[in-house]
């Protein structure tokens, strides 16, 4: 590993881990950050021997937002006006399930960063905020991925606000999907881990898209939908190992 690399993968039983590795910043989203976490989750989703991805961090922040000793005095461009909408979209959007694993404090574009993800594991002292407003700038970029997940007058009085709140209240309010004692976090992600490898491929890339597409489709898409996949080579074959009480050939073999 060199010294200018931010972001390190891992990939192992068609998991890759991608860890923020920054954390004289706080692992904040600078440019080098935006670019290399860009690639390696390009890298990952082209990849056909992972299945599931896995944003960690090191360090006790998770991430702090944007850089803003970047952002003083700088031009749009440096402040990543493109680079960080098109960062979300790349994970919002990708056919493979995401997973961040928050251990600690998230802020503004950290909190987008989760929030564009599928599944959200974190610690019980993590802590989260829209600190945009204070900042004298807007959580606009983040609010296209933050307000599908949040219950919304609980997202309205915290991007209002630009408090500081827990776990608790983030578990509850829909940012995150499971809160977990610090010391029990990496047990509660390698289940989540072991229940997304379990689903086929090509169901989870669609079952994404079904989700995300909202209330978009009507009952004929649907069925057509549900039709073509009970046809499929991957319906066939998860029937054929329900049946006969196996794995299915898409789930990693154990070490």
């Amino acid at each position: 590993m060199t010294s200018d690399r931010v972001v390190h993968v891992e990939v192992a039983r068609g998991v890759a881990t991608l860890t923020l590795d920054s954390p004289a910043n706080r692992n904040a989203l600078s440019r080098a950050m935006r670019t290399q976490l860009r690639a390696a989750l390009a890298d990952a989703f082209a990849d056909d021997a992972v299945r599931v991805v896995v944003l960690d961090h090191t360090g006790r922040v998770f991430c702090s937002g944007m850089d803003l000793a970047e952002a003083a005095g700088g031009s749009t461009e440096d402040q990543g006006v493109r680079e960080f909408p098109e960062l979300l979209e790349l994970i919002w959007s990708s056919g493979k399930p995401v997973v961040a694993v928050v251990r600690g404090p998230a802020r503004a574009g950290g909190v987008g960063l989760l929030a564009a993800c599928d599944v959200v594991v974190a610690g019980a002292s993590a802590t989260f905020a829209f600190s945009e407003v204070r900042l004298g700038i807007v959580p606009a970029v983040i609010s296209a991925v933050v307000l599908p997940r949040m219950v919304p007058h609980v997202a309205h009085r915290l991007m209002l606000t630009g408090e500081v709140f827990g776990a608790e209240l983030a578990a509850t309010g829909g940012l995150i999907d499971l809160m977990a004692p610090d010391d029990e976090v990496d047990d509660v992600l390698a289940g989540q881990l072991t229940a997304l490898a379990a689903g086929a491929p090509a169901a989870l890339a669609e079952t994404k898209r079904l989700l995300r597409a909202g209330s978009s489709l009507d009952f004929d898409d649907l069925l057509e939908l549900s039709a073509r996949f009970f046809a499929s080579e991957e319906g066939q074959e998860g029937i054929a190992s329900f049946r006969e009480k196996r794995p299915a050939r898409w789930v990693p073999a154990a070490d």
